[in-house]
């Protein structure tokens, strides 16, 4: 072997040296780009919030240069003949990427012009490619960069289909605070400030041995390990110790079954929802609290707060009767409370709709966990988690129609607050808090009366037609659920204008093409059809389609006067909701207007404040 391919370099490296008019490829022996929600939820809150420590109102654009760096960890590629291959770091390059092209999207609507599409793609002889280049996802990636979305294909592979929806889960957790003056800044801060290890092997050998060290969990104790290690230290009985650890590790195998930092997750939400009392202030120059100190080294935290915990030092049963009772206790809650967010079951079906279309795990996972007593019944768990789920659900179910966000960074303290509030609280007390908490909420229903969809709100439309078609299905006594549109087994549902997209057909109701664009994405003028079917009947006049309405959904079917003929089901669910369906002949604009009534009313039979 040559002394050059037997090289190693490492050097630290900003994210636009690593990206900008750079090509990569990636290499045969990493997995498919396979981050989840809560990976992007913690890479865009952790790059946010430590770019709002550093930015003051006032400061100008050289200014930026004293902000404090940001580490991301290392990356590691191959170099062979020019060509750079990733060995280890896809997820969070692939991410970056990501979150550069939804950040170069947001300056265009906010007439911003900062350079960084390079970091991108890079173009030469009037060809354009991408910076990260795997063929399968460059029309996705080409989608997200034109038009801000991408609507996977089944022929689709799976990095394709995820990047899609993390992308989604980008626009969606965006702080509101940095869509303004601060975004020149942050773009500044996230080029030259936010540093990775670049690490480069010039020989597949090196470069495999490389990857196979860093991904080697047993060689750095993670912080769960570290509490392990405390907390059986402080044990005084041998066998007690010797039970203790055998059950720890096999409670990590549970939670490890989910995710592989499922451990920490759970030891953070339970810590969070439990004992932590203080929050980090907003302001420039604020110290972490006990929630970022849980979030981040979690073992030191219980090291310095024994007594939050009913710990003593040197009395050792008390750490033995925690093991036993609190931490069994709380890891019976979260378990119950996994399941509940993998699988659609009755008893606890608010978790699963958190988590497709809620706040971030950070908060939403606490808040499930704080009411809870460790005399809990199984039931009472249930019952208790079940009805916080449902308070989330509405929250931001009525944000949403609102327009208003409630990423992290927006609602942290209100939420955190909360946390506090509903701590170890009975079920009718929980119960009481809640229901106030709706009814004090400044958001209102009749803010569905002007709702429609936008670019950045399509998978949320989709949740919410979603809900309310398996809804009234589920009235009319129909085998259908929330899982039937939103993620069913065969043919994926897709949002469909009832109005084709033809300004030409309307001209006798809007001398605008914009305002005719504005109503037509109106929730009262969307259904949702299974693909193919949505394009058969995209551009045809209502007068041609309702017809085929009829094989549809009853959402759907509601629409055309066939469907009130003969149909038992549907007319006995009108009669016991006592929602205002009429058929419709034809669609004007106030048509919509009274399909966006009844949306509203299905809406609050849904999520209205009694149903707390």
């Amino acid at each position: 072997m040559s002394k050059l391919t037997n090289k190693i370099d490492a050097n630290d490296r900003t994210i636009y040296d690593i990206l900008n008019e750079q090509k990569y490829t990636v290499d045969y022996f990493q997995r498919e780009f396979s981050w989840g929600q809560k990976h992007i939820e913690q890479l865009v809150s952790d790059l946010t919030t430590s770019f709002l420590q550093e930015y003051t109102d006032g400061d100008a654009r050289k200014d930026g240069e004293n902000y404090n760096n940001y580490y991301m960890g290392p990356f590691v590629v191959s170099v062979k003949d020019g060509q750079r291959s990733i060995i280890d770091g896809q997820q969070r390059l692939t991410s970056l990427t990501l979150l550069l092209i939804y950040v170069n999207n947001l300056q265009k609507e906010l007439g911003i012009n900062e350079s960084i599409e390079r970091m991108i793609f890079s173009e030469a002889r009037g060809s354009k490619s991408f910076n990260i280049q795997v063929e399968e996802r460059t029309e996705c990636l080409q989608n997200l960069f034109e038009k801000g979305e991408y609507t996977p294909k089944d022929s689709d592979d799976e990095s394709t289909k995820n990047m899609a929806v993390r992308y989604a889960d980008i626009v969606e957790l965006f702080p509101y605070d940095i869509k303004g003056n601060k975004l020149s800044f942050f773009i500044d801060w996230l080029k030259y400030n936010v540093i990775l290890v670049e690490i480069i092997a010039y020989s597949d050998e090196n470069a495999y041995t490389i990857f196979e060290t860093m991904n080697d969990r047993g060689l750095n104790l993670t912080p769960t390990e570290m509490l392990k290690g405390f907390m059986l230290s402080r044990f005084h009985d041998t066998e007690k110790r010797k039970k203790a650890n055998k059950y720890w590790k096999e409670s990590m195998q549970k939670l490890h079954n989910y995710d592989k930092d499922e451990d920490q997750r759970f030891i953070q939400s339970w810590l969070r929802g439990k004992y932590a009392d203080s929050i980090r202030q907003g302001k420039v120059g604020s110290k972490n609290e006990d929630f970022e100190k849980i979030g981040t080294r979690f073992h030191s935290w219980v090291r310095e707060n024994l007594s939050k915990m009913n710990l003593q030092e040197n009395i050792g049963d008390t750490f033995s009767n925690f093991i036993d009772n609190e931490f069994d206790f709380y890891l019976k809650a979260y378990l119950i409370m996994l399941d509940a967010i993998e699988n659609l079951r009755d008893d606890l079906e608010y978790i699963y709709y958190i988590d497709d279309w809620g706040i971030a795990s950070s908060l939403s996972f606490p808040l499930l966990i704080s009411s809870l007593r460790v005399e809990d019944t199984d039931t009472m768990i249930k019952e208790k988690m079940n009805i916080v789920a449902k308070y989330i659900e509405i929250f931001v179910v009525r944000r949403s129609l609102n327009y208003r966000k409630f990423a992290s960074s927006s609602i942290r303290y209100t939420m955190y607050s909360l946390v506090k509030e509903i701590r170890g609280k009975s079920f009718e007390e929980l119960k009481n808090i809640l229901s106030q908490k709706l009814l004090d909420m400044p958001e209102k229903w009749d803010a569905i009366s002007k709702f429609g969809m936008h670019g950045q709100n399509k998978r949320f439309v989709k949740f919410l037609l979603s809900r309310m078609s398996s809804y009234i299905d589920k009235k009319a006594g129909i085998d259908k659920n929330y899982n039937s549109y939103f993620r069913p087994d065969g043919k994926a549902f897709e949002i469909e204008h009832i109005w084709a997209n033809k300004y030409e057909r309307h001209t006798d109701e809007f001398d605008q093409k914009a305002d005719f664009e504005l109503f037509r994405n109106r929730l009262g003028d969307l259904v949702l059809l299974p693909r193919g079917t949505n394009q058969s009947y995209g551009d045809k006049p209502y007068e041609e389609k309702h017809k085929h309405y009829v094989k549809e959904n009853l959402l759907v079917q509601s629409l055309t006067p066939l469907a009130y003929e003969n149909n038992p089901n549907f007319t006995n669910m009108i009669k016991s909701t006592e929602l205002p369906f009429i058929s419709h002949g034809e669609f004007k604009k106030y048509d919509i207007e009274q399909r966006q009534s009844l949306y509203q009313e299905i809406c609050e039979q849904i999520w209205g404040n009694n149903i707390l």
